[in-house]
């Protein structure tokens, strides 16, 4: 494995294992970016499920010809997570970045979900 993946890695790690010293029973809102598309999933790490997710290969999102590797997408799918978040009845998450770091794509995601409603 190269250098660079194997510090993504433990970056990774490292991320998980502090939201799980301090997970107080909350929602994990997990986000992964490619180079194409973002993915967004509440998962409940006490019953090993995932609640809600959001991405933008979904039909309605990829039916209206937009990029998924933008800003504006990552507005779009922290919107719609914190909505469908809302409906399943979850309101406070922890926020995983799973190792990326916190500007752009991942920023906007996160922000867009706090307006939305979400806390974390």
């Amino acid at each position: 494995m190269n250098k660079r993946k194997t510090l993504f890695l433990r970056r990774q790690q490292r991320v998980r294992n502090q939201l799980r010293r301090s997970a107080t029973g909350r929602v994990r809102l997990a986000v992964h970016r490619s180079g194409k598309h973002i993915y967004a999933q509440l998962i409940d790490d006490t019953a090993g499920r995932t609640l809600a997710a959001a991405s933008t290969l979904e039909k309605d999102f990829k039916g209206a010809g937009k990029s998924g590797a933008n800003v504006e997408a990552a507005r779009e799918i922290g919107t719609l997570i914190a909505r469908r978040g809302l409906d399943a009845g979850v309101k406070d998450v922890m926020f995983d970045r799973s190792g990326f770091l916190y500007h752009g794509r991942i920023k906007a995601l996160a922000d867009a979900a706090r307006e939305a409603g979400l806390n974390f």
